[in-house]
This record gives structure tokens, sequence and C-alpha cells, in this order.
């Protein structure tokens, strides 16, 4: 049995194709356009899961997409009726979920198979039960107290629900225009980051300042009894003026969500581009505090609902590596999963996995342990694009080792001789992060490597941090927890005798966004970190995007193209090694 899952017409599209329940391929569809957190239908990224598997489009049984329109439909139109919302919200609202019922016949016109009938089932599911199901359902538990939580889909910002066996039940939500994610985006966009997705800026820039403006963000989001929460709504427009929003192929773009009695309570906002002061520094701080105050309460009281010790988190929010680093110290949970596309990316995951598993009633038989899930290339590919690309590469020094140990050998001297490395192997990783497929290495106990990659490659703000990857067996001796991440969605406290040894991504604060690397999941990055120990005693490597103010590169070409672009030193595509040759 073969179920795509599709998140069309909302920002990170993407798609991903089960086969009797195990994972396949899923892939956002940036990673092929090119556009960060590309919105509308993602045609590449289904065309890519058919291609993987072999497949057409006849060849699949279920289409689930992790939206549906007549969710929450009564109170839609409660709302509606009592709150008269502006023309413009409600038009745009019908003309995207008009989109997405009429999914069907735009997938057939987009792969070329207009006016044919698509025999597979088509399913629509809600989108909070969707990102539940992306996190339960692929987790290592056979019961938890799952949460998602997010800006809005379906009407719901907030769901919590319990998870056993091959079954989700909702126990309680929040429902629009009440939302915590709604509340960091406005914040976001009033300290002068306008982008879809900019808030994970604001995170890093939160480490910078003091929480001072605590009480006045209590008054913005108020909390209530049983883990719920309401939005000061003076202080935002999107529940009456609407906030205006793109979502068809293209980048996503939000209009203004906060209203001018937040500029009243803090000031005038910043400009894009504008220097970030103090005070700025100061709110972005209290924005954090704020949420994760509203978080935890929220956390807290799902425990006291469910008692049980394992949790999935899923939604947007869950990308708030800050606030997930310290649930361990402010809730009772001892065990925490999160998928790597916890973002709406991972609706395709969760709308296919919510069909398989809670409609179709399917036994569970698969755990995501890894990343990698996207495209590979092999060394066939490989080799047939350094050709083409000969010309470009005349002032580069090309060589091939088939050994690995060799391989892994020399780039760890690499790495620990100063240089830039880009590091593409196997297949591309699964959400926003990059986990050592698509990745740029550095030295982490050379400070001055932060200001290297931002002025050679990444050319983006200074107060972001850049993450350490580490042998999980080394994690106690570097870090306050042990705990595993290997998918980077974790910030924790780098001890204080090894702030000093790995200072590159050592935040200002004194943390670190970690991502643990064992042998099982991904063998190579672990020999490569491993030979890296070896040669300096450290068994960490600074590891950042392979990307230049893009999507993280997915094939071979972009690689190239973003190698020869910046000043990076060497690039390791498969068993190929390419060097600048320094005149």
């Amino acid at each position: 049995m073969y179920i795509l899952g599709i998140n069309a017409y909302h920002g990170d599209s993407s798609a991903c194709l089960i086969k009797d329940g195990s994972l396949i391929t899923a892939v956002e569809e940036e990673r092929f356009r090119r556009i960060k957190h590309w919105a509308g239908f993602p045609e590449k990224a289904v065309k890519h899961c058919l291609w993987s598997a072999g497949l057409g489009l006849e060849d699949i049984d279920y289409i689930a997409i992790n939206r549906n329109p007549k969710a929450n439909l009564y109170k839609k139109v409660l709302f509606t009726l009592r709150k008269r919302p502006s023309f413009a919200l409600i038009k745009d609202s019908l003309k995207n979920a008009l989109k997405v019922k009429d999914i069907k016949i735009i997938m057939s016109e987009r792969l070329g198979m207009k006016g044919q009938k698509i025999k597979a089932e088509l399913y629509h599911i809600e989108h909070h039960r969707v990102h539940m199901a992306s996190a339960f359902f692929v987790s290592p538990f056979e019961r938890a107290a799952i949460l998602s939580i997010d800006g809005f889909g379906d009407f719901v910002s907030t769901m919590m629900g319990i998870g056993e066996g091959n079954k989700i039940e909702v126990i309680d939500q929040v429902n629009f225009p009440h939302s915590l994610g709604l509340f960091y985006t406005a914040l976001t966009q009033y300290l002068g980051f306008p982008k879809y997705g900019d808030e994970y800026k604001v995170m890093g820039l939160s480490a910078y300042g003091r929480p001072v403006y605590l009480e006045e963000m209590e008054e913005i989001v108020r909390l209530k009894q049983n883990g719920r929460f309401e939005l000061n709504l003076d202080y935002f427009v999107h529940h009456s003026e609407g906030v205006s929003m793109l979502w068809e192929d293209s980048e996503p773009i939000l209009g203004r969500a906060y209203s001018d009695r937040l500029i009243e309570k803090f000031g005038p906002e910043r400009r894009y581009g504008e220097p970030i002061t103090e005070h700025h520094q100061n709110i972005a701080a209290s924005l954090q505090a704020m949420y994760e105050k509203a978080f935890f309460h929220i956390l807290n009281y799902l425990y006291e609902r469910t008692k049980i010790k394992n949790l999935c988190l899923a939604g947007g929010c869950a990308l708030n590596s800050v606030a997930n680093g310290k649930i361990f110290d402010n809730t009772p949970f001892k065990e925490v999963y999160i998928q790597p596309a916890a973002n709406d990316a991972g609706g395709s995951l969760g709308a296919a996995y919510y069909l398989y598993h809670q409609i179709l009633g399917k036994q569970r038989n698969f755990v995501m342990d890894k990343a990698y899930w996207g495209p590979d290339f092999s060394e066939a590919e490989i080799s047939e694009k350094l050709k083409v690309k000969s010309e470009e590469l005349n002032n580069c020094k090309i060589e091939k080792i088939d050994n690995e140990d060799e391989l892994c050998k020399k780039v760890a001297k690499y790495i620990a001789d100063g240089k830039v490395v880009g590091w593409f192997q196997g297949r591309m990783e699964w959400g926003p992060r990059a986990l050592g497929n698509r990745s740029i290495l550095v030295d982490p106990r050379r400070a001055e490597m932060k200001d290297i990659l931002n002025a050679r490659i990444k050319r983006r703000e200074p107060f972001r941090p850049f993450a350490p990857s580490i042998l999980l067996e080394a994690v106690g001796e570097y870090f306050e927890k042990d705990y595993p991440d290997p998918f980077m969605i974790k910030v924790y406290p780098i001890k204080e005798n090894k702030r000093k040894v790995i200072p590159a991504v050592t935040h200002v604060d004194g943390t670190g966004r970690l991502q643990t690397v064992n042998r099982e999941e991904n063998p190579l990055y672990y020999k490569l970190i491993k030979e890296f120990e070896k040669i300096t005693g450290v068994p960490v490597v600074l590891n950042t995007s392979f990307n230049e103010n893009e999507p993280i590169v997915c094939t071979p070409n972009e690689a190239l193209d973003c190698f020869l672009r910046t000043k990076m030193d060497v690039l390791i595509l498969g068993s190929f090694i390419i060097h600048k040759i320094v005149k």
C-alpha cells in the first residue's frame, strides 16, 4: 500500500511517500525551487517521491493532505457572526480552502495528467491532528502525551492529546484567535524581522538581553486555568483586520500581525536593517521568557491530565530549541521526541501516518531515528557533474579517495588546520537542519571561525550562534544535560570548563544547540568526528547548513555552485575532494 502525504498551499510545502507504514522519502519543495519556505503545491517534491520509488501517480492508493477546510466549521461560523472580521480576512481564507479542496485536479494538471482521473482516494486531515501524528506515530513510544503548537491551522493554534498504539485521542485545544505562535511572530515582526520563518533569529537574539519586560508581556499573553491562555487582542490585528497571506507558488509572505497598541507599549518598531539596540535585545529576551512561561504552563497541565512521562512535540513552536532544552528542568516529563521537520513541512508526514494508523487502523512498524530521507546521488552522477563543470573548476585540484577511513582522516585534518569544508554525502536531510549530509564544517576550537564563516559564506546576523555536532558518548562530558538529540532541536548549557575549549559553538549565554551523532544513524559522519577527536582531543565539530542565504543545497551542482562563489576552502562530494588552488 502506497500513501502520498502532502503539505500544500502553506509555508514549507512538502511531500512524503510511505509503503506499508515504512517511510520511503520525505522532502521539502524549497530544496528544488531554491526559495526558502516555498508555499504552494509541492509539484517537484511529489515528482521526486514517485521517481524515488519507481512509481507513477496511478500506483498510489491514497493521498493525504494536512488541511481540512471542514474542520471546526461551526466555530468558524460562530466567530464570523460574533466578531464580523474584515472581508479581506474571509476572502483569503476561502481562496486558500478552495485550493486545498481541489488538490486532485491541481495534481493531475501539474503532473501532466490533465483530464485523467486519479484513482487514489483523497483524505483531508485536520492540521493539528496531522502535527500530532507526525510526532507520535514515528516516535519510539508506545504511549505518550502529545502537544502540537504553532500559529494557526484549521482554526486551531494548540492541541493536546494522548497517543497509544496506533491511535491518538484529542483531549483539549486552543482555538483562533489565541495563539502563542502568532504572539511570537508578531513580536518578531515588531523587532524588524519581517520574513516568514524569522522567529529563530529572535530566539538567538534573546540570549543577549534580559527579560525586563516580562510583566508587560504578561499583559499580552494571559495564562488561564487548565493549561489555557489568551492573547490580549488589543495588541494584534489578525482577528479583526486580518493578516494578508501569500501561499501560492512563491515565498510565503505574511502581513503585519501587531497593532499600533504594541508600538505604544514598547516604542517605535525597528525597521529591517536598522541597528539592534539593548532595548531590542531586552524585548527579545522578554518575548522568549513569556513564551517559555506559557509553554511550560501548557506542558505541566498536559502532564497532570495524562500522568504520562513520554512527550511528543510538533508544530512550528516545537522548533524553539531554547525552550525545548529546558523541558526536563521545568516539567515532570522524562522522555521527549520531536521529529526533525516539526514545522509545517512535517504535515505531509503526519497526514500520511494519520491516515495509515488512525483511519485505516494499521499497526505501527516504523521509528524515525534519523533525518536522511531526501535525494541522494551516485558516484557516477557526481563524476559526470564534475566533468560538465570542468571549465569552472580549472583553478581547483580534484582527487578521489574510495577508502572511507582515509577520506575521513584527510578531511578531519583539513578541519583541524582551520579550513572551511563543504561536506556533501548520502541522502539530504528532512527538516530545516543540516545534520551531517549537507553541512559546512569547521574547527569549533577556533573562536574566530564564527566571524570567518559569516564573512566568507553565510553573511548572516552576528548574534546568531553556530551549532556543535558531538559524538553521542561525549555529551555528558561537554553539556549539562546528557540526553541525545540527533535532530538538533534542543539547546543545553555547555559545561563551564568546556566553553573555552569549543568557543566557536558556545553562545553568549554559555549554551549550544547540539546534534548528537552515533555510529548507527550516520556512520560516515561519526567516523569523521572521531578522526577529528583523534587529532585534537575534541569530539566536536562546528556544523552549519551548506548554503548561502538560500535553502540547503540539494544536488551536487548546487554544492559546486555554492563552493565556487564563496570562500570555502575544500568541498567533499561523496568520495571526491575538490581543493581551491591558492595562487
